[in-house]
């Protein structure tokens, strides 16, 4: 029985199937193991070699596997059943094999060894990233990377290879057959006249062949950059930002620019880049319009927010005048717009830092924002006191039911020591 790739679709005519897990237990005690027995058909449904997936659930499990690629088996220590190797198996495919935008499972991974990198590229999409290598499996994909893919020309090639032993069959091959020959010249089959040996000349079979080029081009592009250094990264991504602004495609190009930024490896530093090609004196405009582009690369990485802080200090250097001044607005406006955290405020106020700029600019610029960190904190500490607050009037109040009374009343209970103390203020002797 087959099931969807992605079983979050539930569409029944979806066209990526892939078979149901077999897993069978064998062994007692501690020899006690679960062979997949279908991983091989499994995996080749997936793309990806069945160590990988074997390898996902001891990961996962916290158990040993064990791989027999001649005999096909693939085996996870300990006793599983097969429902629940399938559940893990969303998993794995969810992070390694699905496209991240378009959810389809055309994807192929391209591991870079030397770099420490795992890229991924979708054939639907066209999308092009890298893996987040952060996951235990990532460390043995690096270690064994995926054979890669034989090409239309290899494919060709073999089936040729295969067709003249055959014909060689066909005529007598072997040695009586060449001794036999020796002499003549080889015999023209007149089956010869019909084989077509050039090479198709349609518009489908040269766009085909296009195609493969161009998947092979873009693979090649992928490993090429990443063997870069890391300046050279910067400065390609530099100039892809700059090229997106100079012919007015930046606007709506947020998606484009993470992915490139994800492609060569710079997601962190490209706040650092953006700020100093989208933001001038008017930065509190700008970061309206440019909201998304810098929301994709700074929500929940703080790493990208200290370089936004960094490339916000090279900006003040540039237009000293006009944004010296309003320093602490703009610091309110990125921390309002969701740019900026409060810890990496904070973290940011407590040292000057002369990376990006002097030091004495540095100390104005700190002392410029000291009002807003000084007012961010003081909010911080206001919003824990309301909420103590809160919390005690809560424990104060209690629900009083009537059975005359058509609704519930809440009433305020006062605390046991108030009350005792009324009763001390009473005067016997007027009662």
């Amino acid at each position: 029985m087959s099931v969807n790739v992605n079983r979050s679709v539930l569409d029944q005519f979806y066209r990526y199937k892939m078979p149901r897990l077999i897993a069978k237990v064998e062994g007692k005690g501690n020899g006690i193991k679960t062979v997949v027995v279908n991983m091989v058909d499994v995996a080749k449904a997936l793309n990806r070699p069945p160590t990988y997936p074997t390898k996902f659930f001891g990961c996962e499990l916290g158990a040993q596997t064990q791989f027999d690629a001649k005999n096909d088996r693939f085996i996870v220590n300990g006793s599983h059943e097969a429902n629940k190797l399938q559940d893990m198996l969303d998993g794995f495919i969810r992070k390694f094999v699905l496209c991240p935008e378009c959810d389809n499972p055309e994807t192929d991974l391209h591991v870079n060894p030397k770099k420490q990198t795992i890229g991924n590229s979708c054939k639907a999409c066209g999308y092009r990233g890298m893996l987040d290598t952060r996951h235990k499996l990532c460390t043995f994909i690096l270690k064994n990377p995926p054979e890669p893919p034989e090409t239309g020309s290899a494919t060709v090639k073999k089936d040729k290879e295969k067709k003249n032993r055959k014909k060689d069959k066909e005529n007598g091959g072997g040695e009586a057959g060449k001794n036999n020959d020796i002499d003549a010249p080889e015999a023209v089959d007149g089956d010869d006249d019909d084989e077509d040996w050039a090479e198709e000349t349609t518009e489908e079979a040269q766009r085909r062949r296009m195609e493969e080029i161009s998947d092979h081009a873009k693979n090649l592009t992928l490993s090429e950059d990443l063997e870069k250094t890391l300046e050279e990264r910067v400065n390609l991504f530099y100039n892809y930002v700059k090229d997106r602004k100079e012919d007015g495609s930046m606007d709506v190009a947020d998606r484009e620019v993470l992915a490139e930024a994800e492609r060569l490896d710079v997601t962190a530093m490209g706040p650092l880049i953006l700020t100093e090609l989208l933001f001038n004196e008017d930065i509190r405009e700008q970061i309206k319009k440019y909201h998304r582009h810098f929301l994709r690369f700074c929500h929940n990485n703080k790493k990208a927010q200290k370089y936004l802080l960094g490339g916000f200090e090279c900006l003040v250097k540039l237009h000293q005048a006009q944004l010296l001044p309003r320093v602490a607005v703009i610091l309110k406006d990125l921390y309002d717009a969701d740019l900026l955290e409060e810890d990496v405020i904070f973290v940011w106020a407590e040292k000057v830092s002369k990376k990006y700029v002097s030091k004495e600019l540095a100390k104005e610029i700190h002392a410029k924002a000291a009002p807003f960190v000084k007012w961010l904190k003081e909010a911080e500490e206001e919003s824990e006191g309301s909420d103590g607050d809160e919390e005690e009037e809560d424990e104060n109040v209690e629900v009083v039911y009537s059975s005359s009374a058509r609704e519930l009343t809440v009433e305020t209970v006062k605390p046991a020591k108030a009350q005792r103390e009324e009763i001390e203020d009473i005067d016997i002797d007027a009662i």
